[in-house]
C-alpha cells in the first residue's frame, strides 16, 4: 500500500513539473490570472505613469473566456523561465476582458466598459497585446498610441523578441519587426542565448 501510494505521489510530483500549465491560475471571469498582471482601476494614463515610475513598458492584454490561443499563451509560451522573466523584469501588464463590463479609461480620457473600450480600438481578436511608449500626447486614444499591437497566439521566440524590440525601440527604426525577428533567432541560435524550444 505504501509503495502505490509513493508511486502516484512521484508520478504526480513528475507530471506536475513536466505540465506547469496545470498550476495556470483562472479567475471568476475565466480569464487566466499571473503574479504579473497587475490589478488597478485601469485608467490608462495611471497605468503609464505608474510603469515609468518602475521603469518598465505598459503592456494591456485583451483576453476572453475560453480562448483557446490566450489558454496556449498561458500555459506553454508565458510560463517559460525566460519569457516570465522578460515581462517580470520589463512590463507592467494590464489585462482587459474582451466582454467584460469594468470600467477602462483610455489615455484620450473617455470611460468605456471594457467591451466598448474593446471595440472603440477595433482589437478583434483575442489574445490581442497592445504595446504602448512611454509618453501617450494628450487626447490620444490607446488605438492611436500603440507602438505594436500583436493579434493571436505566437510561439516563444517570437513573443521573446517582440518584447525585446519594444524594449529596444524597434519601431523608431527602419527595420521591421519580422527582419529583426529573423535576424534575432540566428543570433540567439549561435549564442546559444535563449534556451526556449520553439
Amino acid at each position: 500500500m505504501f509503495k502505490i501510494a509513493r508511486r502516484t505521489l512521484l508520478t504526480l510530483t513528475l507530471a506536475a513539473a513536466a505540465f506547469p500549465a496545470l498550476a495556470v491560475e483562472m479567475g471568476d471571469d475565466g480569464l487566466h490570472k499571473t503574479p504579473w498582471q497587475r490589478d488597478t482601476f485601469k485608467d490608462l494614463r495611471e497605468d503609464l505613469a505608474e510603469a515609468n515610475a518602475e521603469g518598465k513598458r505598459l503592456l494591456v492584454m485583451v483576453e476572453q473566456r475560453g480562448c483557446i490561443y490566450c489558454k496556449k499563451m498561458h500555459e506553454e509560451v508565458y510560463p517559460d523561465p525566460e519569457i516570465t522573466q522578460m515581462i517580470e523584469e520589463n512590463f507592467f501588464v494590464i489585462q482587459i476582458n474582451m466582454f467584460g463590463d469594468v470600467e477602462v479609461t483610455d489615455f484620450d480620457g473617455e470611460t468605456l466598459p471594457e467591451k466598448d473600450m474593446v471595440q472603440k480600438w477595433g482589437v478583434l481578436f483575442t489574445p490581442t497585446n497592445l504595446y504602448f511608449p512611454e509618453e501617450v500626447p494628450e487626447g490620444v486614444s490607446a488605438k492611436d498610441a500603440t507602438v505594436s499591437q500583436v493579434p493571436g497566439a505566437f510561439g516563444k521566440l517570437t513573443t521573446y523578441n517582440m518584447m525585446q524590440w519594444v524594449l529596444d525601440h524597434g519601431y523608431d527604426g527602419d527595420e521591421p519587426f519580422q527582419k529583426y525577428h529573423a535576424r534575432q533567432v540566428v543570433l540567439q541560435q549561435e549564442q546559444g542565448k535563449l534556451k526556449v524550444d520553439n
